[in-house]
C-alpha cells in the first residue's frame, strides 16, 4: 500500500465497521481479524499493545489461524514495552511464535510509556484500535484515512523501538 494514495476500502465481509464494546466484543474481534487474515492472505499485520495480556493470543483457534496465515512473503510486527505477559499467558503462541520466527518482529517500546502505545491491530486493508482499556471499547473499519493513520502512528513507534522478546534464548 503507497500511503500517499491508499487503495480504496476493500470489501472485507464479517469484520467489524464501527464501534465495539467489551472484553467479549474485543477479544471475537481479534480471533475474527486473524481468521479474515488467513483466509484472505494479507501480507502483513502489525500488532501493538502495552502488553499483549487481555488479547486472546494463546487459544488454541487464533495459533490455528496464524498457522493457516503463515506463509513466505508474510510479516507479522508486534510492539509491545514488554512481553512477560505474553510468555506468561499464551504459551500456544510463544511455541508458535518459534516455529514462525522467521516472519516475526518482536518489538520493545522502550523509554515510551505503556499509556502512550495503541492497542491496535494494523492490517493493509482493515484495522482496529481500542481507545478505552478498562472497558475494552474502540474502532474498527477499513477506511483508508482511519488505515494510514494508525499505520502513521504505529510507524513512528517502531521507529523508536528496540528488537525484544527474542524466538529462544542461548543459555552457557
Amino acid at each position: 500500500m503507497n500511503d500517499l494514495h491508499p487503495s480504496p476500502e476493500p470489501f472485507l465481509p464479517g469484520l467489524l465497521q464501527g464501534r465495539f464494546e467489551g472484553r467479549l466484543a474485543f477479544a471475537a474481534l481479534v480471533r475474527e481479524a486473524f481468521a479474515a487474515a488467513a483466509a484472505q492472505g494479507w501480507r502483513d499485520i502489525i500488532l501493538c499493545d502495552a502488553t499483549f495480556e487481555d488479547w486472546p493470543l494463546g487459544e488454541r483457534v487464533v495459533v490455528q489461524a496464524l498457522n493457516d496465515w503463515a506463509k513466505s512473503g508474510r510479516t507479522l510486527t508486534m510492539l509491545a514495552q514488554n512481553y512477560d505477559e505474553v510468555i506468561r499467558r499464551h504459551a500456544r503462541f510463544v511455541t508458535w511464535r518459534r516455529t514462525w520466527s522467521h516472519i516475526i518482529e518482536c518489538r520493545g517500546s522502550g523509554a515510551v510509556a505503556a499509556s502512550d502505545l495503541p492497542s491496535a491491530f494494523w492490517s493493509p486493508g482493515w484495522v482496529f484500535e481500542r481507545l478505552d482499556l478498562v472497558r475494552s471499547t474502540g474502532v474498527a473499519g477499513s477506511e483508508a484515512a482511519r488505515r494510514v493513520a494508525l499505520k502513521e502512528r504505529l510507524a513512528e513507534k517502531l521507529q523508536r523501538s528496540s528488537p525484544a522478546f527474542p524466538a529462544t534464548t542461548l543459555g552457557i
